[in-house]
């Protein structure tokens, strides 16, 4: 017997394209508590390594345990319909479906799956199958790096997935969605991710390749600066909202429009519609963000908090974890893997 047994902690972080984010929490008594969060910016794809090296340096996280996510080009994900199966056949099943579903040779890819309840458009003796497959090489890199800078890898996740995750901790947001199916959306640096939920339920995921670097882009060429000084505008527009709405108004357009089309095709395919929409990411603070998507959308879009469903440790900043907050979507996601 363990009188003193340590509660399960877990770092969740997001090796993003232009920077790293990371959660600590830990689980007790049936809830999550933030015990220290940390950020910073890749100078270079290339300095992934150094910068987590920072990050764990000046953050002092506790936890060598990590859950980490990919995303891109290399991660395929497939919701099919499939004859109904027992679950303890689903893997060797899926890997027979898997040839006609994957652009890869499948000797060079994981692959996972999981069940989908209670989805939408599936007939008698049917199943609804989620199908992921993942280039090895990309699973190995991330194992590589969060190896080379001494943590244990515990999960490699999805980022739409994480999101979802996040997402489904409960919360207010979460409540005003109960029983809906919902958009989550979360603008990062160079993509946007796309997952389509009810309840812990992912309906339909999709990366949309513009993101904050093309806000940032309009920004700067619109006022004649240089990009650093366009994503400082855009974080902090203090007085200058209006003019800034404007700057960005195209690239929101064009942003709206493509989520859209990922509206527009998962419904036809569900016979099921996307009720309401909720933002994260970096990019969902700029100034004129939820009116452009509810004209596009015609419905409901509003910015959500990610660490709704944790508790916050004490002593923590909360200040500076509230700001950082929107960007933590997919680290929050991951770091509430931690084991109950």
């Amino acid at each position: 017997m363990a009188l003193f047994r340590r509660s399960p902690t877990l770092l969740g972080i997001d090796l993003g394209s232009d920077s790293i984010k990371a959660i600590e929490a830990v689980r007790e008594k049936g809830r999550l508590r933030v015990t220290g969060f940390g950020r910073v910016e890749l100078p270079t794809p290339d300095a992934r390594a150094d910068a987590l090296a920072d990050l764990l340096r000046h953050c002092g996280f506790r936890s060598k345990r990590v859950a980490t996510s990919v995303s891109g080009r290399s991660v395929i994900v497939r919701y099919l319909n499939m004859v109904d199966i027992p679950d303890e056949n689903l893997k060797t099943a899926i890997r027979y479906e898997a040839d006609r579903y994957i652009p890869f040779d499948l000797n060079e890819v994981v692959l996972d799956c999981h069940r989908i309840e209670d989805a939408p458009g599936v007939g008698a003796n049917e199943m609804k199958l989620l199908l992921v497959a993942v280039k090895r090489e990309v699973v190995d890199e991330h194992l590589r790096l969060i190896q080379g800078a001494g943590l244990q890898p515990q999960v490699i996740d999805v980022d739409a997935f994480a999101l979802g995750n996040a997402f489904a901790l409960g919360g207010p947001t979460y409540e005003l969605a109960a029983g809906k199916v919902v958009a989550l959306v979360d603008i990062g640096a160079s993509k946007s991710v796309v997952d389509i939920v009810r309840g812990g339920e992912s309906y339909f995921t999709r990366e949309v390749y513009v993101g904050g670097n093309d806000v940032t882009n309009a920004i700067a060429k619109r006022f004649g600066i240089e990009t650093f000084e366009g994503e400082q505008l855009k974080r902090q527009p203090a007085s200058r909202e209006q003019e800034i709405a404007e700057a960005v108004a195209q690239s929101l357009e064009d942003l709206g429009n493509e989520i859209h089309l990922s509206f527009d095709y998962y419904e036809n395919q569900s016979d099921s519609k996307v009720e309401e929409v909720f933002v994260s990411g970096g990019g969902s603070r700029v100034p004129g963000l939820e009116e452009t998507f509810e004209r596009i959308f015609e419905r409901r879009a509003m910015t959500w908090n990610p660490l709704e469903g944790f508790d916050l440790d004490p002593g923590l900043d909360h200040q500076a974890l509230l700001e950082c907050a929107p960007s933590l979507a997919v680290a929050a996601g991951l770091a509430a893997r931690v084991s109950a």
